[in-house]
């Protein structure tokens, strides 16, 4: 029997048989299409934090408060208290260092908002006139405020669009108008572009900016103590050479003596990606592990039908031994036939799978993004799983003596 009539044989026996082949598809088919699904939805979200993470720029650095110790006397343990950063910090970076070409100190609090009848709780940034330039926002509609409405502690404000979601307005209704933070009246001169959900670090387009001189003696009442700075770096590859800056400064202006921890924190967009990364990585491994179950329920499934039909066609199978068949020759149809099942189910999957990912962006609109080599893993699994599954069966076919099949009813 020719390769060619052993390939003959097992699809006749599969068409003879639509929906039986159907329905042992179908495991196959849930198991891939879940896993195209699952692993487009986790590699769109790792895309969307390395864009978001991106888009603030690969040169910023952001100093946040450590943590100090007061030591205790007579041998009591010390105590933790929170080391604040100050403008006179930001100052002495601004002045001192040589690989730092921007920075902008920021206040922060969650203050309400209020327009016309309607009012949100958002978050108030107190900033410098540079923000834009640090942070990669850009404007899209009205203007940033400046550094003289700064330095006069002037009443003007720059909305993020969340903001704007939040108060059920329009750019075109709120520009130029006056709004209420904490009752007090501020125009609002500018609209943010849209930077998008940030999932853990935050959502920047829910922020109102206002000047820091104006926050510090108007809304925060935090004095001359700062949330944040964040600098720029001259250039990528000179961001350890900032970094080691930035803590030579900040230690001469915190007053630490040698051998004592720094009290404050330095971090950079990098650190940020690959912790995301690595989560993001391990979420979607956990989302594929947890479909390849499905796979495997499927070939297992796929295993239990063409024992069946082993079963079912012993006969036929002792007259193709009798005629001439040999054990490899009854093998091979066995297992193309669930190679078949597999590939197919595979190929349906693979679109289902493909098709799901699409309606959730579209409809729900979750970050998905469906990269070949799923695809291809997918596809190369579903056979391993038609020659894993197939072979037993395969073989069980293969060794049955002729003439006792033959007797069989």
């Amino acid at each position: 029997m020719l390769i060619g009539e052993i390939l003959n044989v097992a699809l006749g026996a599969l068409r003879a048989n639509k929906l039986r082949s159907l329905l042992t598809m179908l495991g196959i088919v849930i198991g891939v299409g879940a896993v195209i699904a699952m692993i487009a939805i986790g590699t769109g979200a790792q895309k969307q934090i390395q864009d978001r993470i991106a888009a603030l720029g690969t040169t910023l650095l952001t100093i946040n408060p450590g943590q100090q110790r007061m030591g205790g006397g007579g041998g009591v343990a010390s105590e933790t208290d929170r080391a604040p950063l100050e403008l006179d910090d930001a100052t002495a970076l601004r002045d001192s260092s040589e690989y730092i070409i921007a920075v902008q100190p920021q206040l922060q609090r969650n203050l309400t908002v209020q327009f016309g009848a309607k009012n949100t709780n958002v978050q108030i940034v107190g900033t410098t006139a540079n923000y834009l330039e640090v942070r990669k926002y850009t404007i899209a509609k009205g203007r940033m405020f400046s550094e003289k409405e700064d330095e006069g502690k002037r009443r003007v404000a720059v909305l993020g669009p969340g903001v704007l979601t939040n108060l059920e307005t329009t750019p075109e209704a709120i520009l130029g108008q006056n709004i209420r933070i904490r009752g007090i009246q501020f125009e609002v001169v500018g609209i943010l572009e849209s930077k998008g959900q940030a999932s853990s670090f935050g959502n920047p387009d829910e922020n109102v900016l206002i000047p820091i001189q104006t926050a510090r003696y108007r809304t925060h009442g935090q004095g001359t103590r700062l949330a944040s700075i964040s600098v720029l770096a001259r250039t990528e590859a000179e961001i350890p050479e900032a970094t080691a800056d930035i803590q030579r400064i900040l230690r001469r202006t915190h007053k630490l003596r040698p051998g004592r921890p720094d009290n404050f924190r330095i971090s950079n967009q990098s650190e940020f990606l690959v912790a995301a990364a690595d989560n993001q990585k391990t979420f979607t491994a956990l989302l594929a592990g947890i479909a390849g179950v499905s796979l495997v329920v499927g070939g297992i499934g796929i295993m239990n039908i063409m024992l069946v039909s082993v079963t079912e066609r012993t006969r036929e199978i002792g007259v193709r031994k009798a005629l001439g068949a040999t054990k490899g020759m009854i093998l091979l149809q066995f297992l193309i036939e669930a190679v078949v099942l597999c590939l197919l189910g595979g190929i349906i999957g693979i679109l289902a799978g493909g098709g799901g990912a699409m309606a959730l962006s579209l409809k729900m609109g979750m970050p998905t993004q469906i990269s070949m080599s799923s695809v291809v893993l997918a596809f190369v699994f579903s056979a391993g799983v038609g020659v894993l599954f197939g072979v037993w069966p395969a073989r069980r076919a293969a060794s049955l003596d002729p003439i006792q099949a033959l007797r069989y009813e």
